[in-house]
């Protein structure tokens, strides 16, 4: 159990941010162990296949991900909302030697020949290290990156709204299950870790990924400003296509494809992300949106290169009982 300690000035250095660098990290851990993460399995699956046709050796990447402790270098805290994948090899490719021993010296268990030579040359291992990041990127996460990216931008839009809504406490209380906002304290329900951590004023980043689930990870090395990493909203429909249904009720009153999209719009969601989710071509989807807009049942809301678009109060007593989809 982690209890990070806010002071208001933490309240106000507190941020959201992606890192493609951590989502290759996040996700070499699902790699190694399939079996925990069945929601992923038909990532897996295509990530399996595309490494072995290129014959990409991750051994080091994989011997850097172990259970437990992460080196700390790996991923470091992001220093932008969405930091580009270049810029964080670079910052990668620029860790200290020390720092890197340091943080081997930390892991537990054998070190393996590729962390032995890891160890003895730092500089080039770093090297070496970021190459595979940048190729395995392009294999295995640069052909999902704009569907998980849609997911990422939705999950902190709507965040957004509760901390405009209701605060603080909305806001840390709807992030999952595993973490617990009190009398200015973050309980962050950690099976190995107890302890009990001062932000210091120097806030937190909130990390919205998808490949931490079901789980959430934490950093609080006094180096870096802190991370909490969590699941983002609607995970569960990450990798589905085209398996939306539409109440029948609902659909009777504004037709299916409507009732679809409303349906689907528990979380926002691009064009392209609920073109992808429901099977109607991205015309179709622009279309009924457009009329949904209209009737003041949807508003759009601009995230980046993309427009993401919510379900309305109105909206969201039309719907009613219809459950939302979530992790």
């Amino acid at each position: 159990m982690l209890d990070l300690a806010f002071s208001t000035e933490d309240l106000a250095h507190t941020r959201f941010a992606f890192s493609p660098a951590w989502e290759i990290v996040a996700s070499v851990r699902v790699l190694n162990q399939p079996g925990a993460h069945a929601l992923h399995l038909p990532w897996v699956k295509r990530a399996t296949a595309a490494l072995d046709a290129a014959g990409l050796d991750i051994g080091l990447l994989r011997d850097l991900v172990p259970l437990r402790h992460l080196p700390g270098f790996l991923a470091g805290t992001p220093a932008s909302p969405l930091p580009e994948l270049t810029d964080e090899l670079a910052d990668l490719r620029d860790v200290p030697a020390r720092v890197v021993r340091r943080e081997l010296d930390a892991m537990t268990g054998p070190r393996s020949p590729a962390l032995n030579r890891f160890y003895r040359d730092p500089e080039a291992g770093l090297e070496r290290l970021a190459a595979v990041m940048e190729r395995y990127w392009d294999l295995v996460l640069a052909p999902d990156w704009p569907r998980i990216r849609a997911l990422l931008e939705a999950d902190v839009l709507h965040r957004s709204r509760l901390l405009a809504q209701g605060g603080a406490a909305e806001l840390f209380n709807d992030l999952t299950p595993l973490v617990r906002w009190e009398g200015g304290t973050l309980t962050v329900a950690h099976r190995h870790l107890h302890a009990a951590v001062p932000l210091d004023g120097r806030g937190l980043v909130l990390v919205p990924s998808a490949f931490v689930w079901p789980r959430v990870f934490s950093k609080t090395d006094p180096r870096w400003q802190p991370v909490l990493r969590y699941p983002p909203r609607g995970i569960a429909t990450l990798w589905e296509t085209g398996t939306a249904t539409a109440p029948g009720a609902l659909a009777g009153v504004v037709g299916r494809g409507r009732a679809m999209l409303l349906t689907e719009l528990a979380a926002p969601a691009s064009t392209a992300e609920l073109a992808r989710r429901t099977g109607l071509s991205a015309g179709a989807v622009s279309q009924h949106l457009g009329a949904l807009k209209a009737a003041g049942l949807v508003s759009g809301h601009r995230a980046g290169r993309h427009v993401l678009y919510a379900r309305t109060r109105a909206a969201e007593v039309l719907v009613g009982g219809v459950p939302e989809v979530d992790c």
